[in-house]
């Protein structure tokens, strides 16, 4: 490299400083992904203009790009169409997309919340669904993506949920998860992003105002299935025990009832209400107890 004010380099150079092999960089100009260097003499001149160009190339390969599609987005650039607004659009996309902040663990830390026994097994299958990640070198520690996923599974390792039946409703969860994803992206591709990138690539303002709107719309996907799950859940849970209390008083179908009431209480019931209304004044009374507790809930929650 010379000791000119504007830097210059040999190929061999500039596959240093990039990181690209020299095979790659020649590759790249046949392609017409890289400007052609100044030829001097014998030899080809790069400058930091064909560094930075490769860089950007690394970085949209990374971010999953094909070498065709990074063409285009080259070639309006060089146009005189911002790349600006589209490498903020792609950094928004892939910034996080939850504020949980990923932990460490040891292997004795892992082995002392799920029964003290190691399970090389079950942590293979962790790794496997991402719930654990090796560190290269560190064969006693992991990293770990979300910590309330692995203390989920803790807890319902602790209430006598065996490993590979968590592990297996993992599987059967993400694979829904990600369905509803599919959807909420087709869903606000269609309503909301198709008028800022119908043109390919999208201009640079229109690419910015996109990355503005991920960034709006990345909470609500969460927020509307955190809703519907709470209102699912309270639905088939009020289902599920009034089913249950409902045979109160009445022969009981095989296998365990999920709540015994004890029968003192069941005879003060029958004695207030009859013996025909028992399930009935349960029902309302469970009712009437969970919304007493989602009143609470929400007057401490308005008190903060």
């Amino acid at each position: 490299m010379s000791d000119q004010a504007v830097a210059e380099y040999r190929i061999e150079d500039l596959a240093h400083h990039s990181g690209a092999t020299v095979r790659t960089i020649r590759a790249y100009q046949d392609r017409g992904l890289l400007p052609k260097p100044e030829r001097r003499g014998r030899s080809n001149v790069y400058r930091d203009t064909h560094l930075a160009r490769l860089r950007q190339i690394a970085d949209l390969l990374d971010r999953g790009y094909t070498l065709a599609s990074i063409k285009e987005l080259l070639e309006a650039w060089d146009a005189g169409r911002g790349l600006g607004g589209v490498l903020g659009l792609v950094a928004e996309v892939h910034g996080p997309w939850t504020d949980e902040e990923a932990a460490r663990i040891s292997r004795d830390e892992l082995n002392d919340r799920f029964g003290g026994t190691p399970d090389d097994d079950a942590v293979g299958e962790a790794c496997e669904l991402g719930v654990l990640e090796r560190i290269p070198g560190r064969p006693d520690q992991f990293l770990v993506p979300s910590p309330q996923e692995l203390a989920v599974a803790a807890e319902l390792y602790a209430a006598g949920v065996p490993l590979p039946a968590i592990t297996g409703h993992l599987r059967e969860l993400r694979g829904q998860v990600e369905l509803i994803a599919s959807r909420f992206l087709e869903f606000t591709t269609e309503h909301v992003f198709a008028r800022y990138l119908g043109a390919v690539p999208p201009t640079d303002s229109d690419a910015a105002e996109a990355a503005t709107m991920v960034r709006r719309l990345r909470p609500l996907a969460q927020q509307t299935v955190d809703a519907e799950l709470a209102r699912a859940m309270r639905l088939f849970a009020t289902r599920h025990l009034q089913r249950h209390l409902g045979a109160v008083g009445t022969p009981q179908p095989a296998g365990p009832a999920l709540v015994a009431l004890p029968a003192e209480t069941v005879r003060a019931v029958q004695e207030l209400v009859g013996a025909d209304h028992v399930a009935e004044f349960v029902r309302a009374a469970t009712e009437r107890e969970l919304q007493a507790r989602t009143m609470n809930d929400l007057a401490s929650r308005g008190g903060r």
